[in-house]
């Protein structure tokens, strides 16, 4: 018996990890990937877009895409390029992108349009700001109970990597953010610190890159990418998300409090994952707090062998 496919929205922002985890999504037999909203983060929504479709494009996956959010909800914009490049995916020379986003609509209509129609739950995967997916609840409660979860890389365990406790995705728009995590939709979160466990090593890395074109493309991305390095390990961030809905035993979870800060002049976007249950409040989410490494890499590399 056949097993259905999970219903999958992707909002992203390509970016050299994000653009892994598209490959693992959409590769995947038991993923139905309906829609992808990229927005801006790691570069501008302009370049987002742009490598949505020319990543689309090469996969050969004809996937709706909707541009998303071109800034956060109030504050400034922030960007990566300086881990991810100029244009976000530096290294490759893609071929022409023949699929274009859809500017008829939103990204937030788009959402609800494919949540409200379909006919089992969907599963939201925010691998990016999570400006988009806050909107959609705020706009679409009665989509709600049609989510069957929120799926997100974000956050950190201890110490951030944009500011001193806060991590980028969470940073980007810290209101967005607390917007998600007080819904009431169940969440799941593979923080920074997992991401750092879940690396590719180098001789893994030229595994991939023999494997296929697909392999071979992010082989050539890897190269510029600043998420570690061949020598010590790429840190898969993103592809984490994908993991966890796919793989969920090799990761270590716990269900949990998460608190998003938006009022500290030095530590706005700063995730408090509650695991000593200081704050006395409800449980919203669960977090992994580890990955088996090993498991995560002979995954990682069977799941890039279907993107042929």
């Amino acid at each position: 018996m056949l097993r259905m496919k999970k219903n999958v929205i992707v909002s992203t922002d390509p970016g050299i990890d994000d653009a892994v985890a598209l490959a693992l999504a959409a590769f995947s037999e038991e993923l139905d990937v309906q829609l992808v909203c990229p927005l801006f983060g790691n570069v501008s929504v302009q370049n987002t877009v742009a490598n949505t479709e020319k990543l689309l494009t090469f996969f050969n996956k004809n996937i709706k895409i909707v541009a998303g959010s071109q800034q956060p909800l109030i504050r400034e914009t922030i960007e990566a390029s300086n881990v991810h490049g100029k244009t976000g995916m530096e290294g490759f020379n893609f071929p022409y992108a023949n699929q274009s986003a859809d500017t008829s609509l939103t990204a937030v209509e788009a959402m609800h349009q494919v949540v409200s129609k379909n006919k089992t739950n969907t599963t939201l995967v925010g691998i990016g700001p999570l400006t988009d997916i806050a909107l959609f609840i705020h706009l679409y409660p009665q989509d709600l109970a049609k989510v069957e979860e929120i799926v997100v890389m974000g956050g950190t365990l201890d110490r951030g990597n944009f500011g001193v406790l806060s991590e980028f995705n969470f940073a980007s728009d810290p209101e967005a953010t607390k917007m998600v995590f007080n819904s009431g939709v169940k969440i799941r979160v593979a923080p920074m610190q997992v991401g750092r466990q879940a690396k590719v090593m180098p001789e893994t890395s030229e595994k991939i890159k023999s494997l296929n074109k697909t392999g071979d493309m992010f082989y050539q991305l890897f190269s510029k990418y600043r998420g570690g390095s061949f020598a010590s390990g790429l840190n898969m961030y993103d592809a984490l998300a994908i993991a966890l809905i796919l793989k969920p035993e090799i990761f270590e979870e716990v269900t949990t409090r998460v608190e998003i800060e938006t009022n500290g002049r030095l530590t706005a976007g700063a995730s408090l994952i509650d695991l000593k249950n200081y704050l006395k409040l409800p449980n919203n989410a669960d977090v992994a707090v580890a990955v088996d490494s090993k498991q995560f890499e002979e995954w990682f590399v069977a799941a890039l062998e279907k993107a042929n």
